[in-house]
């Protein structure tokens, strides 16, 4: 996982000077909305430049952060925990454990959604052999299907 290192500072001459939001988004993936709403909400545990003007500056280290934060995200990781999880890393060394405890609670969740999809698909699949064996044999039209009442037109 990654853990955020102090970086040097980049001079603003530099081709690391930053990245503006528009592009920090395209090369993340999410929206500038949603770049904006991290940082709003703890979840970006680096500081974000600011140009003389104001304008979000992103470097290497924020956007696989927030690659970071997108994926928990993506796995279903509440705000609130991520927002644990940036403070405990924000605070540097001595929480590992606390960090690992997170993590593997947060598998052990992730595990077992896993496993409750599986056992979907496997139900989706055998409904798909169903009506593909059904209409290669021709008898599709026998396939259950709920009766209408008689009085009901």
């Amino acid at each position: 996982m990654l853990e955020v290192k102090p970086q040097p500072e980049p001079t603003p001459a530099s081709p690391q000077a930053g990245l503006s939001i528009a592009e920090a988004a395209r090369r993340t993936g999410v929206s500038v909305h949603t770049l904006r709403y991290y940082e709003r909400a703890g979840l970006v545990v680096t500081t974000i430049d600011r140009t003389t003007s104001g304008r979000r500056r992103y470097h290497q280290l924020d956007l696989e952060w927030i690659t970071v934060c997108t994926r928990l995200r993506a796995t279903g990781m509440p705000i609130k925990t991520i927002r644990r999880y940036a403070q405990l890393v924000s605070a540097g060394r001595g929480n590992e454990q606390e960090r690992l405890a997170l993590m593997e609670a947060h598998r052990a969740e992730v595990t077992a959604k896993i496993a409750e999809l599986r056992e979907n698909l496997e139900l989706i699949d055998h409904k798909i052999d169903v009506y593909q064996g059904r209409l290669a044999a021709g008898d599709a039209d026998q396939l259950w299907a709920p009766n209408r009442r008689a009085d009901a037109r």
